[in-house]
């Protein structure tokens, strides 16, 4: 009994000992020297896969940025591997104004008339001088004359353009007024990106989604002591519509609203000028397969495609997502979505709506030809 409890001793005081060694000099396995960025886990799971390199039907991505004029080799690739995804149509939307526009709307459908569509964009010069909208609504009059199809405004209206004395303009200020009353007349709509996902505007702790993306870029978090809440910027977007009932309005990245389905589609049935499309936030569609399906089904009429950046292995996930019904497969940005995708497979007319036939129906002078009925 004596020996066995002085062997019971020893051990418990080697455990202890061995247990300090480690706590005071871990063992460099991985998982103790890894970091959340290097965490790359491979799932076991097997399930049937459908990889979908090009899209059922022809497509208009409405939400694109490309160079005013690409050299031609450039522009051949890019028509090239359009044409291997089955993209129809590419919008661009980074088209800018003035001789800018011009020459660049004549580079693009000069080489590839029914391929690609370009927007204009406001200079905001002189926006505090009087007569600032009329002059600019005047511009986009002759920018439209010179090609242009649509008007586009970035994330930096409404968030950090400001006045001559430093303060910010509101998204729905009333100087431009006049030129959305001018995209109304023209039967042009307004593509806006207003804001940032709202987990950028929330605290860089451990509750927060976008944590690793803050991480990797610092400057994309909006901390309440230097920017307008989420809140404040979203609710001048949606007075912005409500002030323009006869202006047709395409809220870029679904709103921001894609984690909020039911918000988004209250908007969408209370102001029918507006419209919305996909770019960037399909990660937020693949995590709720069920309810997202039954989004894009009632509101089949109201969404459009857009991806946003030219890279065209990435469409792929779109795809899968849309037209497969695939479960657990992974994103391709894991600060995006660290969690996994799972399509919808959605039907095929609202396929068709969501990838050509919305678009067609909002954005004048495109070709119709490249779609079937």
């Amino acid at each position: 009994m004596k020996i066995f409890e002085k062997n019971s001793l020893l051990n418990l005081c080697a455990t202890s000992l061995l247990l300090t060694v480690i706590f005071l000099h871990p063992i460099p396995v991985g998982s103790q020297t890894m970091t959340i960025e290097e965490y790359e886990p491979k799932s076991t799971l097997k399930v049937p896969e459908h990889i979908v390199k090009k899209a059922k039907y022809p497509f208009i991505d409405v939400h694109n940025h490309q160079p005013l004029n690409p050299k031609p080799e450039d522009l051949a690739k890019m028509v090239g591997d359009m044409d291997a995804l089955n993209m129809a149509v590419m919008v661009n939307l980074s088209g800018t104004s003035g001789d800018k526009l011009a020459g660049a709307v004549k580079n693009y459908k000069g080489n590839y008339p029914t391929r690609f569509i370009t927007f204009a964009n406001l200079d905001f010069t002189g926006i505090d001088d009087p007569g600032y909208g009329e002059r600019a609504a005047k511009q986009l009059e002759q920018d439209v004359k010179n090609g242009a199809q649509g008007l586009k405004f970035f994330k930096n209206w409404g968030l950090t353009v400001t006045d001559k004395n430093g303060k910010r303009i509101p998204t729905d200020d009333p100087r431009l007024d006049p030129v959305f009353e001018k995209c109304a007349e023209l039967g042009i709509p307004v593509l806006i990106h207003t804001g940032e996902p709202r987990s950028f505007f929330d605290p860089q702790d451990r509750f927060n989604e976008r944590w690793l993306e803050l991480k990797q870029f610092p400057d994309r978090a909006r901390p309440a002591d230097k920017y307008p809440s989420w809140e404040t910027v979203m609710g001048e977007q949606h007075h912005l519509f409500e002030k323009h009932p006869k202006t047709k309005f395409i809220a870029a990245h679904l709103g921001w609203l894609g984690g909020d389905l039911t918000s988004l589609g209250k908007l969408l049935d209370r102001l029918p000028n507006v419209y919305t499309e996909i770019a960037a936030v399909v990660a937020e569609l693949g995590r709720q397969p069920r309810f997202a399906r039954e989004f894009f089904i009632k509101y089949q009429d109201r969404i459009m495609f857009g991806k946003d950046t030219w890279a065209p292995e990435e469409y792929y996930t779109y795809f899968r997502i849309f037209e497969t019904d695939d479960e657990y497969f992974d994103y391709f940005r894991k600060r995006h979505a660290f969690w996994k995708m799972y399509g919808l497979n959605l039907p095929d007319e609202v396929l068709k709506k969501l990838y050509y036939k919305n678009a067609l129906k909002v954005i004048p002078g495109i070709d119709k030809k490249a779609f079937p009925k």
